[in-house]
């Protein structure tokens, strides 16, 4: 199992949220410093976050994190997200041109994983938030600097590219999900389908409302499928 065997013991959980305080702690130092390293591309340190945030699931996986801290931990930070969409609190996490409730809708999506799946599915959980972490993430960099037909979505640019890099990326997120110890993977096959899933609710970008769908649909078809 990919677990550690003994989660329940209150150091065991303090020693474990601390470790992904940690995590997070230097995924924020480290966009602030992209964000003042590069301050023409300030989707990179946004980006940043988003991609760097999924690990954490996998960290609270292997250390066991207990539910009743995850969820109320997840809904904590999602909060923390709304408040700093509304002040700029973190400028490397929000200050970009386009209006957009992503980051509270990818809180959201943790939260409600966490309270649907965890602990008895936290492959589930992993494969929700990593196919959005790592698929969405990257489309979201290299979709708009890889030259590529393009079109439009509700007003949202979507390209050939981005596309590409959502689905294959996605796939590869999902296969990763499906190797690790204890994960109850659906078959091969059907991960396609899953990834042709995320791939196609990404493409629905309203105010950032695929960071929502997109994980709890991936969750729900790697648990329905399994």
């Amino acid at each position: 199992m990919f677990v550690n065997p003994d989660p329940a013991g209150w150091t065991h959980q303090l020693f474990a949220v601390a470790a992904v305080g940690s995590w997070l702690a230097a995924l924020s130092l480290l966009a602030l410093w992209v964000r003042d390293r590069w301050p023409h591309h300030r989707e990179w340190s946004r980006k940043l976050v988003h991609i760097g945030t999924g690990p954490v699931v996998l960290i609270a996986w292997w250390l066991g994190i207990d539910r009743a801290i995850a969820v109320p931990a997840a809904a904590g930070v999602t909060l923390i997200a709304a408040l700093n969409h509304r002040f700029r609190l973190l400028p490397a996490v929000e200050d970009v041109d386009r209006h957009s409730y992503g980051t509270v809708a990818y809180g959201t999506s943790f939260t409600l994983l966490l309270w649907i799946w965890w602990p008895a599915r936290p492959d589930a959980v992993a494969a929700g938030v990593l196919v959005m972490a790592i698929g969405d993430g990257l489309a979201g960099l290299l979709g708009p600097t890889v030259p590529s037909p393009s079109w439009s979505v509700l007003g949202e640019r979507r390209s050939l590219a981005g596309t590409a890099t959502m689905g294959i990326a996605g796939l590869a997120a999902l296969a990763a999900t499906a190797l690790l110890p204890g994960s109850q993977p659906p078959a091969a096959a059907a991960l396609l389908l899953v990834a042709a899933a995320a791939t196609a609710l990404e493409q629905v970008p309203l105010l950032g409302i695929d960071n929502l769908t997109v994980p709890l649909a991936v969750a729900w078809l790697w648990t329905a499928l399994g």
